[in-house]
């Protein structure tokens, strides 16, 4: 009866967050249930009492903070310089981009709205048809949240008692193959349309840009060095590699060295346990404040106060929702449907790759309806203990299920995406849907190969944890 008041509020037009909320309320109501209507409010409260949730607010503090200190527009530079000069070189620059951003926004509409904006003015004015630039953007927005940090990752980490830490590492090798796949792509649309490159190959900013990669490579590994091997205090041996990079930066006025070392600062520091990823969350806020004041001045306390507002009203959205889920998939477990699920899935296979292929047309399906924080509050519950069951890795369904809420992301009836850039470039959204599709193609087979081949996912975290 549970679903089904849920589906009758969804039917009608209510927000999904009070659409669990109401038909758990209502369900104890009118059932003969004897628990009092005050569990809702005691199981929203806690489902948000939670320390990892706090990483929510500053990871999106801090994606704010660098959308509006201009280090989008940096990074477009800094990727313009790099793969520009190639055939179908906006392209590339848009795919490389979005893999930078998602570095330091960890969701996918921030990436849309902020990088999208720039990526999609630029495709156009170079002659590139309005629903190619949508589409390739569609797809590269899919990256922020594989590529740490990450915020559903946050989420799933504490839905399903994970390590976060562990989950941000899992998506390095999964989100570099999602960006191989778009970028061959487009190398394919351009051969096929005869595209030339759409700047000038110039030999001193490609060395620029190279030794840029070159400095985010071997900044960490020379403190590895220092630490590990001529024993060094760590402490002492950050702050002095920090004081570098804004030394180096200032000699060889790089473009976007300091924003690019925001994910390698993250990951080092939560990987060495120099902070937890709520903190790092903190320190991603502070590394994007010294940025925007103090080193490139582009931040204003003015916009500053309406970042803020900002990521309080997109906070309080994204905790709600969790809130609302937590009591709605409490409520789930309590009636007995995760068990009957759990139980009729158990009986129909006891395969593991027979409950993936299932698990993913599920989640497929739901991500075209529901935002991502509501559908992993609401699937991990019923579809983790069956997993676990059958063998699946925690970490490695974690990044299954981002995924695939991800690429709902760009599905209507409720693709997010879709709306975003369907305003940013003025397409209706049924051209914008339909400019979307053939870029199903990789992110399907990323979704693919991801599944089926869980060391490609469980490597990196098997090092460190």
């Amino acid at each position: 009866m549970l679903k089904i008041i849920f589906l009758f509020f969804m039917a009608g037009g209510i927000p999904v967050a009070i659409a669990m909320a109401g038909a758990s309320l209502v369900y104890i109501l009118v059932s003969d249930s004897t628990l009092p209507p005050f569990v809702v409010i005691h199981r929203m409260v806690s489902g948000i009492d939670s320390f990892p949730l706090l990483a929510v607010p500053f990871f999106i503090l801090a994606g704010n903070l660098m959308n509006n200190a201009g280090i989008t527009t940096r990074i477009y530079n800094f990727a313009l310089a790099l793969v520009g000069w190639l055939k179908g070189g906006l392209g590339h620059v848009n795919v490389l981009g979005s893999v930078i951003f998602a570095g330091m926004s960890g969701t996918a509409i921030a990436d849309a709205a902020g990088l999208g904006t720039i990526e999609i003015k630029a495709m156009k004015e170079h002659g590139y048809s309005t629903e190619f630039a949508v589409g390739v953007t569609a797809a590269s927005a899919t990256l922020g949240p594989i590529i740490p940090p990450s915020l559903p990752f946050v989420i799933y980490g504490m839905m399903a008692n994970v390590s976060v830490g562990a989950l941000f590492l899992a998506g390095l090798l999964p989100g570099a193959l999602m960006a191989i796949l778009m970028m061959l792509t487009v190398a394919y649309y351009a051969h096929k349309n005869k595209w030339g490159a759409d700047v000038k190959f110039s030999r001193t900013r490609l060395f620029k840009a190279l030794m840029e990669l070159a400095v985010v490579v071997g900044w960490p590994l020379m403190l590895w060095v220092l630490v590990t091997k001529l024993g060094t205090p760590p402490q002492l041996t950050v702050f002095a590699g920090l004081a570098s990079l804004f030394v180096l930066d200032k000699i060889f006025r790089f473009e976007a060295l300091l924003p690019i070392m925001t994910p390698v600062l993250l990951i080092g520091g939560m990987t060495t346990g120099l902070f937890t990823p709520t903190e790092g969350a903190i320190a991603a806020c502070v590394w994007a404040m010294i940025l925007g004041f103090a080193w490139y001045r582009t931040l204003s306390w003015k916009m500053f106060i309406k970042v803020c507002l900002d990521t309080i009203e997109t906070t309080s959205t994204v905790l709600f929702i969790v809130a609302a889920a937590s009591i709605f998939g409490w409520m789930l477990t309590a009636t007995g449907v995760t068990t009957s699920i759990a139980s009729w899935v158990l009986g129909f296979t006891q395969e593991a790759w027979v409950f993936l292929l299932l698990a993913n047309l599920l989640m497929l399906f739901v991500g075209c309806f529901l935002e991502p924080t509501a559908a992993i509050t609401i699937l991990v519950p019923i579809l983790l203990p069956i997993a676990t069951q059958l063998g699946v890795d925690p970490i490695h369904f974690g990044l299954v299920m981002v995924l695939n809420l991800m690429i709902g992301l760009l599905h209507p009836p409720m693709g997010m995406v879709l709306f975003v850039l369907a305003r940013v470039a003025g397409l209706s959204f049924e051209r914008t849907t339909m400019a979307i599709l053939p870029w199903l193609v990789p992110l399907l087979l990323s979704l693919g190969v991801i599944t089926y081949m869980p060391k490609l996912v469980l490597w990196v975290p098997k090092m460190f944890y």
